[in-house]
């Protein structure tokens, strides 16, 4: 599905974010994007689909390098959910409908209608279809851009950020959602997150990225209590609650304490 082998990306006239990073994953599976601030989680997002173009290595979709995709072609085959969504004066169903403009020649047909309103039936959100977005709740409207997402019909789900700046309870919603969809629909989603737990509950697949580099990835057993220390220099427990692993950071550090192994 997505493969990414030796990618490089340095902003103009800055060091190198992306060092070497690697990566191969298929369908169905949920994979997040871990490490610090500034570790280039964001970063490889965008390469993956070209909204940045990488300067080193090679990342492809389906057997086919994203270099190599028009615009078009990569707006039918990823769908990119941005850390900050900005708002309009556009309603519920026709914010969703715009996720049908790269199949659309010259307007929406019966299908597109068809794709839309399941779309919003999937994420609940029949009772807000003729609301405008900038009306809604912070953990509505990422709702409504994932609703928007699914109606691209996409092979991958690129997320940014989701759950920022939602309370506890929409958090696990829109991670709840997309989760299943990824295993319902057969597509890779791709998540950056910076909440561990809320990792470890809805992915199954775990990319490590520290200091430009792929640090670990692979399944759950990759999230120790000494990769997190190495990434993002803190003292933390693994637990086992209720059949799952729960990360516990400890924080009785002193402010500016040295922490041994980071």
């Amino acid at each position: 599905m997505i493969k990414a082998e030796h990618v490089r990306y340095a902003y103009r006239g800055a060091k190198e974010v992306l060092k070497d990073l690697n990566m191969s994953e298929s369908a169905g599976h949920c994979l997040a994007l871990l490490g610090n601030n500034g570790a280039g989680k964001s970063t490889f997002l965008k390469c993956i689909n070209r909204i940045l173009s990488r300067q080193g290595g090679v990342i492809s979709v389906s057997e086919q390098d994203v270099k190599a995709l028009s615009r078009g072609e990569i707006a039918r085959t990823m769908a990119y959910v941005e850390q900050h969504t900005g708002v309009s004066r556009l309603t519920v169903y026709d914010t969703v409908l715009l996720g049908r403009k790269p199949h659309m020649r010259f307007g929406p047909g019966r299908e597109d209608y068809r794709i839309v309103d399941e779309a919003i039936a999937r994420l609940s959100l029949q009772e807000f279809q003729l609301r405008y977005v900038d009306e809604l709740s912070g953990g509505e409207l990422q709702k409504v851009v994932l609703a928007r997402a699914l109606a691209q019909q996409p092979k991958v789900l690129l997320l940014d950020e989701p759950t920022a700046s939602l309370d506890l309870y929409n958090q696990h919603e829109v991670m709840r959602n997309v989760s299943e969809i990824a295993k319902a629909d057969r597509l890779l989603a791709v998540v950056v997150i910076h909440d561990l737990n809320l990792a470890l509950q809805y992915c199954d697949r775990f990319m490590l990225i520290h200091d430009g580099f792929t640090y670990r990835y692979g399944d759950a057993s990759v999230i120790t209590e000494e990769s997190i220390r190495e990434v993002y220099r803190v003292p933390a427990s693994i637990l086992t609650v209720k059949g799952r692993p729960f990360v516990v950071v400890d924080t009785g550090i002193a402010e500016g304490e040295e922490i041994h192994g980071a």
